[in-house]
């Protein structure tokens, strides 16, 4: 774990900036300025504690093509308040609640006051949601008080009052776990908001997208099965992923890397050689898993499995 002190509103400037992705920092009171930031990174998921004075942060668009990585960050405040603004949406946040944003697209997060804040930073691609479904929730406040919040935020809480026993391989588990949870509650707040004309759609999008992550091992899936088993036809079914903005195949080449991702990086499996774990999701090539493992997250899976960062 990393603990970071400021002590003046430029040092501050520089270790956000250090801490999460590029942005402009303002406040309307540099003088005396103090902050502290407690981080924790375990493989591309950040968990990050900031307790500061009154400020705030702005994500602007020539920021934004500067990154070719692409982040959601949840934020749950655990005091003061805050106020998220993204995509004309804005969320007021107070103790307990939770919010997501999107780190492609500008926002503004600001604090009146003093604050404490949690923050889980993690890829896109690290949901088994689309991130064109995700974007219905940014800047919402989703409260920590009721539905599935009322298991999520005091989740959040206990990771940021135990970010110093997040290490290895039980740190990354419990970081996985914790996306794994988020994306429950980013479903559900879904399902919820679906409007009753639309809700056959989007319940048809939730059942392809179960049946695809439960077939994952198989290296025979293929849209023609997939649009089979919902009773749909093939060019219905690349529609449906056209409207998100991907398609069929790289959805499920995308979730079969984060498996494989995800095992790599598991004692239990560390006696289990690489193509056997790129097998169990699908890639009977070894060869060609290597390649776009590799084409992926930037280093071959042999040389990630050995990382620990």
């Amino acid at each position: 774990m990393q603990t970071a002190l400021a002590g003046s509103f430029a040092e501050w400037r520089n270790l956000v900036n250090a801490s999460f992705v590029p942005l402009e920092v303002h406040t309307d009171s540099a003088e005396g300025f103090r902050g502290r930031i407690r981080s924790r990174v375990l493989d591309e998921l950040s968990i990050v504690e900031v307790t500061a004075n009154g400020h705030r942060v702005l994500r602007t668009p020539s920021l934004i093509a500067a990154s070719d990585r692409l982040y959601f960050k949840l934020n749950l405040q655990l005091a003061g308040h805050g106020l998220l603004v993204q995509d004309n949406r804005e969320a007021t946040l107070r103790p307990g609640d939770l919010a997501v944003y999107d780190t492609h697209r500008p926002y503004t997060l600001g604090f009146g006051e003093d604050f404490r804040t949690l923050v889980l930073m993690f890829p896109h691609d690290a949901l088994d949601l689309p991130a064109e479904a995700v974007s219905q929730l940014t800047a919402v406040r989703l409260a920590g008080d009721t539905g599935l919040g009322r298991m999520v935020s005091p989740f959040m809480a206990q990771l940021a009052e135990n970010l110093d026993a997040l290490s290895g391989s039980s740190g990354r588990r419990l970081a996985h776990n914790a996306v794994d949870l988020v994306a429950t509650m980013f479903e559900s707040e879904l399902d919820a908001r679906r409007e009753p004309a639309a809700g056959g759609h989007g319940e048809l999008v939730t059942r392809i997208r179960r049946y695809i992550e439960a077939n994952l091992g198989d290296p025979e899936l293929s849209p023609a099965d997939i649009a089979a088993a919902h009773y749909i036809s093939t060019r219905h079914l690349h529609n449906i992923f056209a409207a998100s903005g991907s398609t069929v195949a790289s959805w499920i080449r995308t979730r079969r890397l984060e498996r494989c991702r995800r095992d790599l990086r598991d004692p239990i499996l560390a006696d289990r050689p690489v193509g056997a774990i790129a097998a169990r999701w699908g890639f009977v090539d070894a060869a060609h898993f290597s390649r776009i493992f590799r084409s992926a997250f930037g280093e071959p899976p042999s040389a990630y499995r050995r990382g620990d960062r």
